[in-house]
């Protein structure tokens, strides 16, 4: 095969791909679109009380923590004056090397609590249990150090009610998150999991564990992710949500029916994405018994959290986010094409696999490849750029309409400026951001392939965003 032969045929390929890929974020946009109108009329008729304190759900709210001496007493304390009736708080100090335990015992009077401990799924050995003798419903859980998910596992053999809510120890909800987050498990029993939506913090000024004004970060690098983040949210997971095919509930605010978490084996340790690879593994199981469940996605719950700022940090972060999807793929592979899956089996998991998971290394090489070509005189520059353009279009139109998405909906930032600047980095954003980050994920691949251990890294955290009350 000649030079010209290979060349053609990577223009179809190329082509055929991006031409794939976008139909299918363009089925998710439509069924976003009827998504987020029907939950816009449900909620905007929601105008009694939110719930009945006979009649809610009580909620474990489960808070990991590693190392949060700085912000765990203002976070508790947020998370003490949520407007739900009925929910206890599990701090699990996962053998933090600061003065984390300390501060929790100095600022909430905790004192040891001989309560039975029932070891239902699997963790590093508890250490200690604590009760605050001024808040009856907290908690906190001393433990060695395992990790994330260890201490989720940890938590939820110490819950007390049957939905349990996971959340970072240095995020902040809003405080009606936990009663829009429950309506699913409300509206139907058959509910297993449900996730909201996460915001970047960054600009914004939190005071006292809440939210007191929303603005935009100066650093362009944080106003890409608020762009890539109402992509991934408002058309991604609400375009899945309503074929129950769901893939991931993200691991800074999800809430779960307890039972069915602990029968499908809890939060694995030894995966850099505990969050996604829990899902994918609730999908396969339940799906061999044969059994009716939900998982679904609920836009309006939002819990807000910082993002990095920095390339570095930033690059780690996406690197370990394509290892762990590779990870939660590959554990569950029996599911991709199953048709007792469902919607799941035959459409959302191949696509995960040939587009969220090796899709980086196609565009990656794709565009080099094509750029090379068209550099050697193998491809002409009027085709070089109608291919180039095509993809830069299809990103701008995908990014444009989760823009267009917010705006008609929950309008988080509605000064004309702001509006203006996100419409800009909705643009902007596909020429040269986007790319990085397929580079990025691309390394992932590799570094998986390679076999190399993941790690989480250090997350350098600025902290700008919170304000003394």
């Amino acid at each position: 095969m000649n030079v010209a032969a290979i060349v053609a045929a990577l223009q179809w390929i190329f082509l055929g791909y991006f031409v794939v890929l976008n139909a299918v974020y363009l089925a998710l946009n439509v069924i976003a679109l009827f998504a987020l109108r029907r939950y816009m009329g449900q909620r905007v008729a929601d105008v009694g009380p939110a719930l009945s304190p006979e009649l809610d759900l009580p909620i474990s709210v489960i808070v990991p923590a590693y190392n949060e001496s700085l912000t765990i007493g203002e976070s508790v304390r947020a998370l003490l004056q949520l407007e739900y009736p009925h929910f206890e708080i599990v701090v699990v100090n996962d053998g933090s090397k600061d003065a984390t335990l300390e501060t929790l015992i100095r600022e909430f009077s905790l004192r040891p609590f001989p309560e039975a401990y029932r070891v239902r799924l699997p963790s590093k050995p508890v250490e200690g249990i604590y009760r605050s003798t001024i808040y009856p419903q907290l908690r906190v859980i001393d433990k060695a150090n395992g990790g994330k998910a260890d201490s989720i596992n940890a938590g939820i053999n110490a819950a007390r009610y049957p939905i349990f809510c996971v959340i970072d120890a240095d995020s902040v909800l809003q405080r009606d998150s936990l009663r829009r987050a429950i309506q699913p498990f409300l509206d139907d029993a058959a509910t297993v999991a449900a996730g909201g939506t996460i915001r970047i913090a960054n600009g914004c000024r939190v005071s006292g564990g809440f939210m007191e004004e929303i603005d935009l970060p100066r650093h362009p690098l944080a106003v890409f992710q608020i762009v890539e983040y109402l992509r991934a949210f408002l058309f991604g997971r609400l375009g899945w949500s309503p074929m129950n095919a769901l893939l991931i509930i993200s691991g800074a605010f999800g809430l779960f029916r307890k039972e069915v978490v602990v029968a499908a084996g809890g939060f694995r340790a030894d995966t850099i994405g505990e969050d996604m690879e829990l899902i994918v593994r609730m999908h396969r199981v339940l799906r061999a018994e044969g059994r009716r469940y939900r998982i679904c996605y609920v836009p309006d719950p939002i819990c807000w959290t910082e993002a990095p700022e920095d390339l570095r940090t930033l690059g780690r972060q996406r690197i370990r986010w394509q290892r762990g999807l590779i990870e939660s793929l590959k554990l569950n592979a029996s599911l991709c094409f199953n048709p007792r899956a469902g919607a799941v089996g035959m459409v959302a998991f191949p696509f995960f696999l040939v587009f969220e998971c090796l899709g980086p290394i196609i565009e990656v090489i794709g565009l080099a490849a094509l750029l090379f070509a068209a550099i050697a005189g193998y491809l002409s520059v009027e085709a070089f750029l109608v291919l180039t353009g095509l993809s830069i279009v299809l990103g701008i139109l995908l990014s444009t309409s989760a823009f267009v998405f917010e705006q008609m909906s929950f309008h988080v930032y509605p000064r004309l400026g702001q509006t203006l600047r996100l419409f800009l980095f909705a643009v902007l954003e596909n020429f040269g951001y986007r790319q990085l980050n397929s580079i990025w994920r691309m390394y992932g691949v590799f570094l998986h392939l390679r076999g190399k251990p993941a790690k989480w890294g250090e997350m350098t955290r600025l902290g700008s965003w919170r304000r003394s009350p």
